[in-house]
């Protein structure tokens, strides 16, 4: 579990395609700090698993499903990267509840900037904006945010907005996404929990 609090921003130093999975290399320091193999790290809110460790670098493999359903299938050597260890029972939970399970992709749209901060909207995949609410927890990339505004769940183009702070441009990758990027998305584990229960009961 995590917290969608990025530590750092790392850089994937090398792509080994393996035809249905494919190993990264990433470098990172902070969040090599006390890890171990089977540690689980994420990697722009995927949950990856620690297979090695050396010299400030990190492998982990990823299987083709988490390829084709992220943002990670179309990294290359060289990108930057946000990591976040997963969190212990002592950590504070800055962000909301995240696991690292990416539930869609969606576009950046529009960023708009202004004095103080800057606006992106996020076009929304299929089947997510049923759980995105004006207030309620998102995670883009891997981060923790809070939707600003959003469409109607039944609008043909769904999207929602996030108002990002200085610090939040500076130490992640969301400050250098531009409209038509696309961005990993996990909604608010809690609303699917709900919708199944309540599904179940009616």
């Amino acid at each position: 579990m995590f917290t969608g609090i990025v530590e750092e921003v790392g850089t994937l130093v090398v792509r080994d395609d393996q035809g249905d999975s494919a190993r990264l290399q990433l470098r990172g320091t902070t969040t090599l700090e006390g890890v171990a193999l089977g540690d689980s790290i994420a990697v722009n809110g995927v949950c990856l698993t620690v297979t090695a460790v050396s010299d400030g670098v990190w492998s982990t493999d990823v299987m083709a499903e988490t390829l084709r359903r992220s943002s990670l299938g179309a990294l290359t050597e060289g990108d930057p990267v946000n990591l976040e260890r997963a969190v212990t029972a002592g950590t504070r939970l800055g962000g909301h509840i995240v696991q690292g399970h990416v539930d869609g992709v969606g576009t950046v749209v529009s960023v708009s900037p202004s004095e103080h901060w800057t606006v992106v909207r996020v076009g929304l995949p299929e089947g997510i904006a049923r759980y995105v609410v004006e207030k309620g927890s998102i995670t883009v990339d891997g981060v923790s945010l809070t939707v600003s505004a959003c469409s109607s769940a039944d609008d043909p183009k769904p999207w929602l907005e996030v108002s990002l702070i200085p610090t939040t441009l500076r130490e992640t990758t969301l400050g250098t996404r531009a409209a038509g990027d696309p961005v990993n998305l996990e909604v608010d584990v809690i609303a699917k929990y709900v919708e199944r229960l309540m599904g179940a009961r009616s």
